[in-house]
């Protein structure tokens, strides 16, 4: 296992101690993705006048979120992968400040999906737009009292993440959650469930019923589309529910891609600003917020629109659904 040269804790980029609050803080997690990030991001950090926050254990990245943006700091970077941009996130959410710092993305983890959705593909990349990147705000999605930023997936995929060791994560990086999901396809006897999507005009509202494998709710991203990166400046989620019964066919990653393509019968699809998702089996449902966990009976989803204020790369559309976006 690599050690970390830069030791935990709240340290200044150039290796002094600091307690006093600054304009840059860059949180990172050291253990995330294959852990050779860190003296990458200490680097780069120095070079930027940036204080550095190393953490020690799950939570860390919150309370330090939550500190600097009570300490009035402008720009917060989150080095890690998505579950680390998921605490930092929530962290603002806990500070209960209403002016909250900018968010950076800095991929360091097995899973940067948000990071990619936003246009940013490396740490050089994110500490270079740092400087000259642009700001945008973001819709940010709830989840009961959890927040996201990217998405939140129920059921199949949920499931195969909680059961991805750490190990597999370091060793095969994103393959090991294809890998798990393949496996637990096999078994999976998809969850009963009852969706209530509402639209703005109540009277609109769509309610489902039936056995699910995988219920997504796209913030930053959508699924099984050419365009990967939704519309997260619409005031929407997007939502896709793909039936226990289409199962069969979509074990394989390709398939199940080409199936959402083609937009066949098993998969439903919603944009709306309200979504709440019952158990119909009295039993929790596991979600993966950005990567966290989460397990509820009853999970009633929103979007904050425009909450958040983000770095986002040269290849972000502020609007995908342009014509001409993505080209």
């Amino acid at each position: 296992m690599h050690v970390p040269m830069v030791p935990p804790g709240s340290v200044r980029a150039d290796g002094s101690g600091a307690a006093e609050s600054t304009d840059r803080v860059v949180i990172c997690n050291p253990v995330s993705g294959s852990e050779d990030h860190l003296e990458q991001v200490h680097g780069l950090a120095a070079d930027g006048g940036w204080k550095l926050r190393v953490t020690e254990a799950e939570g860390d990245a919150r309370e330090y979120a939550r500190e600097a943006a009570e300490s009035g700091t402008e720009l917060v970077a989150a080095a890690g992968g998505d579950g680390t941009v998921n605490e930092v996130v929530d962290g603002f959410v806990d500070s209960g400040v209403e002016d909250w710092p900018t968010l950076l993305i800095v991929p360091a983890g097995t899973g940067n999906n948000t990071a990619s959705n936003l246009g940013i593909e490396s740490i050089g990349e994110a500490f270079s737009l740092a400087e000259s990147g642009r700001r945008r705000r973001l819709d940010l999605g709830r989840a009961n009292d959890r927040a996201f930023l990217n998405s939140c997936i129920g059921g199949l995929t949920a499931e195969a993440s909680l059961e991805t060791d750490s190990e597999s994560k370091r060793r095969f990086g994103v393959l090991a959650y294809v890998l798990k999901t393949i496996e637990t396809a096999t078994n999976y006897d998809g969850a009963p469930l009852r969706v209530t999507l509402e639209n703005a005009d109540v009277a609109t509202s769509v309610v489902w019923e039936g056995d699910v494998a995988l219920a997504f709710i796209g913030n930053c991203r959508r699924f099984g589309r050419r365009q990967a990166q939704a519309h997260a400046e619409d005031g929407l989620l997007e939502v896709t529910l793909v039936e226990n019964a289409s199962m069969p066919s979509m074990v394989g990653a390709t398939a199940l891609d080409h199936l959402f393509d083609l937009d066949a019968d098993g998969i439903v699809r919603h944009r709306v600003p309200r979504v709440t998702i019952e158990s119909l089996h009295d039993e929790p449902i596991t979600y993966s917020l950005d990567g966290e966990v989460l397990a509820a009976e009853e999970l009633d989803l929103e979007t904050l629109p425009g909450a958040i204020s983000v770095v986002v790369g040269d290849d972000y559309e502020s609007n995908p659904d342009a014509e001409g976006a993505g080209l």
